[in-house]
């Protein structure tokens, strides 16, 4: 296992205060804002924790307030419903006693029923791409060390673009990106650690994928942008720590939202997960002199 990986896992691992009550931690990086899919991951660990039976089959959350990361994170389950099928957890992050990030998750054990799903896309293999890291190296070589470093730092998961963006050249392009995707090494087994990874890492690129039309980036000031709601729906077992395909196309952008839409596949085809997400892009207003 990786040494980002491990990390990532350790982050996952909640502390238990009380009945219901887990505090998490941030990592110690130079962020200004907490990740949303670091919240989101926390979260759901924090209402697996309080399940007995059932695998988590859809999550819907929203985005509240900037986390701090300079401060712990505080997980408020609600046990909503202990059905025979259905188990139901509401899970709320609290930072200086007000609430950052809802989360409701919904949880069955294995049934059997029809099945069908839709085809997965036609893309090179994962091999014959360049990683995330290979691709920026090359694009930054110019730049300082200090400026180089946070495009290229390591990450828990490897990631190859079938066709990668260069954040610091955006150009317009056609509203879909798709992103091969596994974690950096083997990970315990149990649905709960791959959904609540995958959970993490598929807060990465939806907001990237909303402004391709316009031919905006990540890096972009002029822009303010952050994810505003995220839900998941978890259809088939899969494990993070083998390739998947991040499939993501943005169907409408409108009132400085863009809403994105993801389909994770396995390199055998099969349907794992839905992401749906509404983001905030909203050009940032510049003071003029009086």
């Amino acid at each position: 296992m990786s040494e980002t990986l491990a990390g990532l896992l350790e982050l996952l691992d909640l502390e238990r205060l009380e009945v219901d009550l887990f505090r998490g931690r941030s990592p110690d990086e130079d962020r200004q804002r907490v990740f949303g899919g670091q919240v989101a991951g926390q979260a759901l660990v924090a209402a697996y924790r309080t399940v007995e039976r059932g695998t988590c089959h859809s999550l819907h959350s929203y985005f509240l307030r900037p986390g701090d990361p300079r401060a712990p994170i505080l997980y408020q389950v609600d046990r909503i419903r202990d059905g025979r099928s259905f188990t139901t957890r509401r899970s709320q992050a609290i930072q200086h006693g007000r609430p950052i990030f809802h989360l409701t998750a919904s949880f069955q054990p294995d049934e059997s029923g029809p099945e069908h799903q839709a085809s997965m896309p036609d893309v090179p293999e994962p091999e014959t791409l360049t990683t995330w890291e290979e691709w920026m190296s090359e694009q930054t070589r110019h730049l300082p060390a200090e400026q180089r470093a946070p495009l290229t730092r390591p990450r828990p998961f490897e990631m190859r673009w079938v066709d990668p963006i260069n954040p610091l050249e955006p150009r317009k392009r056609a509203p879909r990106q798709q992103i091969w995707i596994r974690a950096r090494g083997r990970l315990p087994d149990g649905p709960l650690y791959h959904q609540c990874t995958v959970a993490y890492v598929s807060d990465m690129t939806l907001i990237d994928t909303a402004v391709l039309p316009h031919g905006i980036a990540w890096t972009d000031d002029c822009h303010q942008m952050a994810s505003l709601d995220h839900a998941m729906w978890f259809h088939r077992p899969f494990r993070a720590d083998d390739w998947l395909l991040y499939d993501q196309h943005i169907p409408n952008a409108f009132g400085a939202r863009g809403f994105t839409m993801g389909h994770l596949y396995t390199r055998a085809g099969e349907l794992v997960v839905t992401v749906i997400q509404e983001g905030l892009v909203r050009p940032r207003r510049r003071e003029t002199a009086a």
